[in-house]
């Protein structure tokens, strides 16, 4: 007999169950996610924590003429599972698979994709609004984590609400994490309403309510919990400024409540906010025990929920150990970070100096300006940002950091692909982002070692620096005890070989070893090929691309980044203005956004391999070869 999520293959099946099928498929929906993800990795604790929402939201609306935005919309596999995509569910993150975030052209029913918080209160707002205009009476419901309100986004878009739509429901999924625990007054806010004493009893007489009364209940519970917070700060609820009509909070895994709930607000013709309580986890002792690790994680047992050991400290530890030195021995080293403790390894930096350690929220834009702000009265602040979310802070970058030219270093963690998380999280934009900003100085490392000599340079660096290092592990290459400070500037020669240099191959960070193995390549086909680790993408080593530039018939570069604007970019510019007409061969990511998959295959797939660049400048292999014979 198969179970009821097998026979589940649109929204409209769901609407079909009774309640007691309903908790049933709750379930079996938490088996499938267990299973499932412990063999793809993923983002199991968020989406254990939404089944009975998804659930119920299903239940009431009608997707696709309704739209659902998820924030973040990782938390959305219970929605996949509803639309049709169960069978298809054990190929998510995996190559040609499906995506691990909400995704247009995945599904008529992913209204709007996100890979970033703060977004869905705006665009479901935008939305609304279109529908408004256009007549329609569909409805929108945004389902926003608690800690995308850290995000000043989401408090841009409840500036607006109110004035410009009168139907749209907000559903607030409060668990109280991000990734690690939220931070700020707004966590506070949302603490001090969940824990009141008035709105706690009405909570756990919700169920018993709801069988006496029914519909009445919500109306019951969202009168009184309103009165009880709005005593929280005085004049009236957060919301309820905002222009919000605030009911809850509800147990977020009620599916009865949830169901009469949602068919309440559904009629109201105001812009409403439905607060829920929710457990990240649930279901699953190691995802409620571990939230941090759980939050999104590679393959791991699905019942013990033990995970394989790396073997090896990634860039992202070698990182926090080197800043953990640095601010032992220069008590004016302070870590930032955005709600990414734990991604950052900036935890690991926190046990020895809580004071320096410093979690704004999902804020990027405050962070760099904090930073700066620390920057002026003589701190050495180090943000701890993935390159993929420091695009949110780039006006503060230029005017408020680099205008001013402030000692702030900004570390992008995951420079280049972020692999089974896709296009929202692949760093692949931020030398193009950054080169053409004056002031700033931005380095990529080679290995682990040259990562903590770059922190020890950008911490002496009277101005503000970046440096990009890839996700996961490096060569392995050990860390000296004590750090070196490298000329800025300075490329470093890794290879010159006997006689003629014929190529020149610049081999940008993570694709050092690529070049490596194309000079052997060429070695064997008769060319003699230099090897350069550039370090600097800016400034740009003028003298080493003058020298190469002129010895060699070609030149190579290799970056784990966008050609458009990208260190190669940077390599042509320069060599126009040394007036050298060398011939020069770009490999890099194309100008389209990288699909998710594991990244030796797409790099394979785009060419980002020493056979890619070798079979790239073949033609002018050929015609040095003729010349050659030429002259013979």
């Amino acid at each position: 007999m198969s179970s009821i999520l097998e026979q589940i293959t649109s929204p409209a099946d769901v609407k079909q169950l009774s309640i007691t099928q309903l908790e049933l498929l709750a379930e079996e929906i938490r088996e499938r996610l267990i299973v499932g993800v412990a063999k793809t990795g993923g983002h199991i604790g968020p989406n254990l924590g939404v089944v009975e929402l998804t659930i119920a939201m299903h239940y009431v609306f009608d997707t696709p003429k309704d739209h659902f935005v998820f924030d973040v919309s990782h938390q959305a596999y219970v929605h996949k599972l509803l639309t049709g995509r169960e069978k298809l569910f054990h190929t998510i993150r995996q190559p040609g698979g499906l995506n691990g975030f909400m995704l247009r052209t995945e599904s008529e029913h992913d209204s709007f994709g996100a890979g970033h918080a703060g977004t869905a209160l705006s665009a479901a707002l935008g939305m609304a609004v279109a529908r408004d205009m256009s007549g329609g009476d569909e409805h929108v419901v945004a389902l926003a984590g608690d800690a995308a309100f850290t995000n000043g986004i989401s408090f841009e878009a409840l500036n607006n609400i109110a004035a410009q739509t009168k139907r749209l429901i907000v559903v607030l999924n409060d668990n109280a994490w991000s990734i690690d625990k939220n931070v700020g007054a707004i966590a506070e806010y949302f603490h001090k309403i969940v824990t009141n004493p008035t709105v706690s009893s009405l909570h756990d007489r919700a169920a018993g309510l709801l069988e006496r009364f029914g519909g009445k209940t919500v109306r019951h519970v969202a009168r009184k919990a309103e009165e009880a917070a709005k005593g929280l700060i005085g004049p009236g609820m957060l919301f309820e400024e905002f222009g919000l009509s605030y009911f809850g909070p509800i147990d977020g895994h009620n599916l009865p409540l949830l169901i009469d709930t949602f068919r309440f607000l559904k009629q109201q013709n105001k812009p409403v906010v439905l607060h829920a309580i929710t457990q990240k986890g649930r279901g699953f002792q190691p995802a409620i025990e571990k939230q941090k690790k759980f939050h999104g994680l590679g393959p791991y047992d699905a019942e013990t929920g033990e995970t394989k050991p790396t073997g090896q400290k990634t860039y992202s530890e070698i990182f926090a150990e080197a800043l953990t030195g640095l601010a032992t021995a220069n008590d004016k080293v302070v870590a930032i970070t955005a709600a990414m403790p734990n991604g950052t390894a900036l935890d690991l930096f926190r046990p020895y100096h809580p004071k320096r350690y410093f979690d704004v929220g999902i804020a990027e834009e405050h962070a760099v300006i904090f930073a700066a702000g620390m920057a002026t009265k003589g701190y050495r602040p180090f943000c701890a940002i993935y390159s993929t979310f420091l695009q949110r802070a780039f006006d503060q970058i230029v005017h408020d950091v680099c205008l001013q030219n402030l000692p702030v270093v900004f570390c992008m963690d995951r420079g280049g692909l972020s692999g089974d998380d896709g296009p929202t999280h692949h760093g692949l934009f931020d030398i193009s982002y950054l080169r053409g900003i004056p002031n700033i100085v931005h380095m990529v490392p080679k290995d682990e070692d040259e990562l903590a000599d770059m922190m020890y340079t950008a911490l002496l660096h009277e101005g503000p620096s970046a440096i990009r290092y890839p996700r996961g592990t490096g060569p392995g290459t050990p860390v000296k005890a004590k750090p070196v400070a490298i000329e800025i500037g300075k490329a470093e020669v890794i290879y010159e070989p006997q006689g003629e240099v014929d190529v020149a191959i610049f081999g940008l960070g993570a694709m050092l070893p690529e070049a490596m193995r194309l000079a052997e390549m060429l070695k064997a086909e008769g060319f003699g090929a230099a090897v350069i680790n550039p370090r600097f993408t800016k400034p740009i080593d003028r003298q080493c691309v003058a020298e190469y530039g002129s010895r060699s018939e070609l030149v190579i570069t290799m970056e784990d980044h966008v050609l458009a604007g990208g260190f190669g970019s940077a390599v042509l510019e320069t060599m126009n203005a040394l007036e050298l007409q060398v011939p020069t061969v770009r490999v890099g990511w194309p100008d389209s956004f990288i699909e998710h998959g594991k990244v030796e295959a797409l790099r394979e797939k785009y060419g980002l391999t020493a056979e890619g660049a070798l079979e790239k400048a073949r033609s002018f292999l050929v015609a040095m070869e003729s010349r050659r014979m030429a002259i013979r």
